[in-house]
């Protein structure tokens, strides 16, 4: 399956500042490209590329005072086929588990492991089998406590505020399912990209880049979603890190505002 991804983002900035972009697809699902990536920057500007410690692609530049516009567009080949499930996969001890695997058991800026989320953790979870079902238990919970609502979106949002506050948009949805797995010994890390409607009905509220959480179990990492609570086709990764802080699509180092947002994740039938 050929599938078209990009965006159209416009800031207004008020003077020249640096910015930070994670606007690419991510390393590990570069061999899926079957038309590059077209990453422009409007007025140009030059742009140099790193990895950061996750692996991340990130673009650094200097934007220029007032209107600034991010476009990207590629056509990504996908298998078609919806989210891996291995419902017999083990769950690792902690004492088993490889040393850069260790990082996602801890707390994290939005992910607070060590609060009162481990008591609920363990008194609602704790008596679970281990592994893949466990981390299902923990979305269900979720998927069921949390009401999504675009009109609730908060940026600096907890897990502990999402489990008092029962609303949030997708990252909130990630954050609380990371810190419950965190709490339970099993390695979580946040993870965004692009997932478009395919194989589901068109959802009402507007496309916009999606959350997920990738669990280590069985010595791999395994994709699921609180939010949606069902496979999915069509993820395509852009970054991964401990949290929603780790993986801004911007960080900006002085004031502007954002004027338009748009994404897409088209199915394609060719090459055009």
């Amino acid at each position: 399956m050929l599938i078209r991804v990009g965006y159209a983002v416009e800031f207004l900035f008020e003077k020249a500042t640096p910015l930070v972009a994670m606007g690419r697809i991510h390393p590990s699902v570069a061999s899926w490209i079957r038309k590059p990536e077209c990453m422009l920057v409007e007025p140009r500007v030059p742009v140099t590329e790193f990895r950061d410690g996750y692996g991340n692609c990130c673009s650094r530049m200097v934007a220029q005072a007032g209107r600034v516009l991010l476009t990207n567009d590629a056509v990504v080949e996908h298998s078609g086929q919806p989210d891996v499930q291995m419902w017999n996969v083990r769950q690792h001890g902690v004492e088993d588990l490889p040393d850069d695997v260790l990082l996602f058991l801890l707390a994290s800026r939005y992910c607070e492991v060590d609060s009162e989320l481990k008591d609920v953790a363990w008194s609602q979870f704790g008596c679970l089998p281990a592994g893949w079902p466990l981390v299902q238990a923990v979305c269900d919970f979720v998927h069921r406590h949390i009401r999504f609502d675009y009109q609730q979106a908060r940026a600096n949002r907890t897990a502990c505020e999402v489990f008092r506050e029962r609303v949030g948009v997708c990252r909130d949805f990630m954050h609380l399912a990371i810190t419950f797995c965190r709490s339970l010994n099993i390695p979580a890390r946040y993870c965004t990209g692009y997932l478009g409607d395919i194989g589901v009905p068109a959802a009402e509220s507007p496309m916009d880049f999606s959350a997920w959480l990738e669990v280590y179990l069985g010595g791999a990492w395994y994709a699921f979603d609180a939010r949606n609570n069902q496979p999915r086709i069509g993820r395509i990764l852009m970054a991964r890190g401990r949290d929603a802080a780790d993986v801004a699509f911007t960080t900006t180092f002085g004031r502007n505002q954002l004027l338009s947002f748009k994404v897409w994740t088209d199915p394609v039938s060719g090459m055009t």
